[in-house]
C-alpha cells in the first residue's frame, strides 16, 4: 500500500490482516501473536492523523515523541469496534461489553388471519388476540419483589464486563453472571418468577383494507414484543389467508366466472340474471352466442387496493349440449336439422379425405 493510501484503504488492509494473524485463530502459530501486534501498532499509527504525518515525514524517528513507540494501546481501537466486529472481536478492547447495555428494539411477531372472499374485497374491522410478553402487573418489569430492586453484581461491580489481560492484549468479556447488565435480582418477583414479563393476549383492532389478497400483510407498528432497556417495542405483521370462492375466480382486480347456456338461449338470445358480489344483474345474451364467448361488466370486480376504481366483472358464456332428450325436443330438433346447413357435408371429395391430403 503507497503513501497515498486513504482512511477506507487502511481500514480494509487492517482489517484483513487482523483477522489473519488473530492469535485466537492460530494457537499453535507463535508468529501469530507477533505479526498480529505489528499490524496493530502500524494501525494505530495510520489511523491517527498527527501520528502519521510524522511517520510520513521522519519514519520511526518521528513517532519517538507521539507516543507511537510505546508499545500497544488498545484504547486506540475504541472507535473500530465496528471493524472487530465483523470478525467476531466485539469484545475485544471493550467494544462487545458496552454495547450489550444500550437499547435494544424488540423483535417483530406474526400473526396469521384467515379472511372469506368477499371480507377481502370489500374489507372489514375485526378485533383479533395476538400473543405478546407485557410487563409484570406485580413488579412493574423491574424482576424484584415490591419494595426490594436489582442490586449490582458481585462479579463485576455493576460494570456488566470484566477485564482479563493477556500478554500485551487487554480484553473485555460479557459478564457471565449478569449478562451484561450489572445487576442481579436478590428477591426475585414471586409471579414472574424474576423475568420481569408475562405472556399475555392483547387484543387489538385490525382495519383490513378493500382489495387485500391473499398472502398480503399488514403491520401494525410497536404492537410486537418490547425492547430491551428501554428500545422501542417491535411491530405486528398481520398475513392474510383469503378463502377461495366457489363461483368467483380472482385474477388482480377482475372476476371471472362462467354462466352455462342451452342451445336455445345461445341461437335465439335471452336475457338472463347473473350473479355479482353485490347485486344481481340483467345480462342480454345476443342470439348466435358462441360457446366461449366473453361478456364485461365494468366496476364489479375488486376495488384497487390503497388507490381509486374497481376492477370488472367478465362472464364467459358455455353452452350446454344436453345429454338426453324428450320425444318432442327430438323431433323438434330433427326438425331444425333439416332446414340448417350443413357445414361438415362432402362436396367434391370426401371429409376425411381433405383432413387426409391436408396432412400430406
Amino acid at each position: 500500500m503507497g503513501r497515498e493510501a486513504g482512511e477506507q484503504d487502511i481500514k480494509g488492509a487492517y482489517r484483513k490482516l487482523a483477522r489473519q494473524h488473530h492469535p485466537d485463530h492460530h494457537p499453535d502459530d507463535p508468529s501469530a501473536e507477533d505479526k498480529f501486534k505489528e499490524a496493530s501498532e502500524a494501525y494505530s499509527v495510520l489511523s491517527d492523523p498527527q501520528k502519521r504525518a510524522a511517520y510520513d515525514r521522519y519514519g520511526h524517528a518521528g513517532l519517538q515523541g507521539a507516543g507511537g513507540g510505546g508499545g500497544f494501546n488498545p484504547d486506540t481501537f475504541a472507535d473500530f469496534s465496528d471493524i472487530l466486529g465483523a470478525f467476531g472481536f466485539g469484545d475485544l478492547f471493550g467494544g462487545g461489553g458496552r454495547r450489550r447495555n444500550r437499547a435494544a428494539r424488540g423483535e417483530d411477531i406474526r400473526y396469521d388471519l384467515e379472511l372469506s372472499f368477499e371480507d377481502a374485497v370489500f374489507g372489514m374491522n375485526v378485533e383479533i388476540q395476538a400473543p405478546r410478553l407485557e410487563a409484570c402487573d406485580r413488579c412493574h418489569g423491574s424482576g424484584s419483589e415490591p419494595g426490594s430492586g436489582p442490586s449490582a453484581c458481585p462479579t463485576c461491580h455493576g460494570k456488566g464486563e470484566i477485564l482479563y489481560q493477556q500478554g500485551f492484549l487487554s480484553i473485555r468479556r460479557t459478564c457471565g453472571t449478569c449478562g451484561g447488565s450489572g445487576k442481579v435480582i436478590r428477591n426475585p418477583c414471586s409471579q414472574c418468577r424474576g423475568n420481569g414479563y408475562r405472556q399475555a393476549q392483547r387484543k387489538l383492532k385490525v382495519n383490513i383494507p378493500a382489495g387485500v389478497d391473499d398472502g398480503n400483510r399488514l403491520r401494525l407498528a410497536n404492537e410486537g414484543q418490547p425492547g430491551a432497556n428501554g428500545g422501542p417495542a417491535g411491530d405486528l405483521y398481520v398475513f392474510l389467508k383469503v378463502k377461495e370462492h366457489a363461483f368467483f375466480e380472482r385474477r388482480e382486480h377482475d372476476l371471472h366466472c362462467t354462466i352455462p347456456l342451452n342451445i336455445a338461449q345461445a341461437a335465439l338470445g335471452a336475457e338472463i340474471e347473473v350473479p355479482t358480489l353485490e347485486e344481481p344483474h340483467q345480462l342480454k345474451i345476443p342470439e348466435g352466442t358462441q360457446n366461449g364467448a366473453q361478456f364485461r361488466l365494468r366496476n364489479k370486480g375488486v376495488p384497487v387496493l390503497n388507490g381509486g376504481g374497481r376492477g370488472d366483472l367478465y362472464i364467459h358464456a358455455e353452452v350446454k349440449i344436453p345429454a338426453r332428450l324428450t320425444r318432442e325436443q327430438r323431433k323438434l330438433l330433427e326438425q331444425l336439422r333439416e332446414t340448417l346447413p350443413v357445414d361438415n357435408a362432402p362436396a367434391e371429395k370426401g371429409l376425411f379425405e381433405k383432413v387426409k391430403d391436408y396432412f400430406m
